[in-house]
């Protein structure tokens, strides 16, 4: 079995991080969750973005870029 590059694991757990602070509030549109589930999973979702994006989206400097 093929193991996955940490990067590739990142940007999985920062992109399921924004699918949180996304569906819920649709949820919350159409009457499916309560507002404060709601609230509870925005959190979930930007710790998980926050906490996870910074290490992949690193822009590379300009001594890096040239090598």
């Amino acid at each position: 079995m093929k193991r996955m590059a940490l990067p590739q694991v990142l940007k999985i757990i920062s992109c399921l991080g924004l699918v949180l602070t996304i569906i819920p509030s649709l949820f919350v549109f159409k009457g499916v969750i309560d507002i404060k589930v709601h609230y509870q999973l925005m959190i979930v979702g930007m710790i998980m973005w926050f906490g996870t994006a910074p290490f992949w989206m690193k822009s590379k400097s300009p001594d890096e870029k040239e090598q």
